[in-house]
């Protein structure tokens, strides 16, 4: 792993885990329903676009529990797969790991560039570092946690132009705080994370550019409530930075705006949670393509 944080957080997870001599690989049935949160797009747990504190999979204690998920967005001329996976040391420590196909369409041909496919494979790993979102859900204390996620895009066609001209990385890691704050007696999730990061789109375009390289700080808000035990109705917002938006290709022709989404979460089961949502990510290489984006978020995610 090539960022000293990211093996840090690795190595502190792989000792969490290791704490107990009991620990063992088992269905976790701790947890209540969907306080574990969903896989975000970026593998770590939490809701669709943003980490939250908790960590993945139902397990509790000395328990090692599994996430896998699939997801799919399609806005009007776009389109984004992401799937992945995530192990859950008990509610001390998450490992993750999500591979991302953005599908720009013939959007790009203007550029010289039908039927572009931009790709990422990122690697998460998240500490708790106080709290619990249940146990401490009658008190103000929320949960706390930390994370990392590096990231390696493959821009296709666009990739000498990206690393080139417009100045960008292809690699970067994104680092965050996170604090997740459970009501329970009035069913009510709030989440705040506070992101440090170089990305493009997410990193799909990238990190930083000519015009800048360092990193910026960006907050992203979730909130949900829990309609029933199994059903939780919530939105979030996600500040994202803005590094191409002057570059070669013009003013604005890669302005990057912010995203939102207003999502329903139902868990029929443990293991087993499908999310719908609406979303909103702005407009995406406006130059070429200037409306907005807006469709359909839908993800599933088995758990054990």
């Amino acid at each position: 792993m090539p960022c000293p944080l990211l093996r840090a957080l690795a190595w502190a997870a792989l000792v969490a885990a290791s704490a107990s001599p009991a620990l063992a690989f088992t269905p976790g049935q701790g947890k209540l329903l969907l306080t574990g949160g969903v896989s975000s797009i970026d593998g770590a747990a939490g809701g669709g676009l943003t980490p939250w504190a908790v960590t993945g999979s139902h397990a509790t204690g000395s328990e090692i529990g599994a996430t896998a998920f699939f997801t799919r967005v399609k806005v009007q001329d776009y389109a984004l797969g992401v799937y992945g996976a995530a192990v859950g040391f008990g509610d001390r420590a998450e490992l993750s790991i999500a591979r991302q196909d953005f599908d720009a369409g013939d959007n790009l041909a203007p550029l010289g560039l039908p039927g572009l496919h931009l790709k990422q494979n990122i690697v998460g790993a998240k500490l708790r570092l106080a709290g619990d979102a249940v146990l401490d859900s009658d008190t103000l204390m929320p949960q706390v946690a930390v994370g990392v996620l590096h990231k390696k895009t493959d821009a296709g066609a666009l990739g000498p132009t990206l690393t080139g001209p417009l100045g960008a990385k292809d690699s970067g890691t994104d680092l965050y705080l996170s604090a997740t704050k459970l009501f329970l007696a009035q069913g009510l999730l709030v989440s705040g994370t506070l992101r440090a990061t170089k990305a493009n789109q997410n990193g799909l375009l990238g990190f930083g550019g000519a015009a800048g390289g360092s990193y910026k700080f960006q907050p992203e808000v979730s909130v949900a409530y829990l309609l029933r035990r199994d059903l939780a109705l919530g939105a979030e917002y996600r500040a994202k930075p803005d590094n191409l938006n002057e570059s070669v290709l013009g003013s604005d022709a890669l302005k990057e705006d912010d995203w939102s989404d207003l999502f329903l979460a139902w868990a029929p089961s443990k293991h087993l949670s499908i999310t719908l949502a609406w979303v909103d990510l702005g407009r995406i290489a406006p130059a070429v393509q200037p409306r907005r984006q807006r469709g359909a978020y839908l993800s599933a995610q088995i758990g054990f």
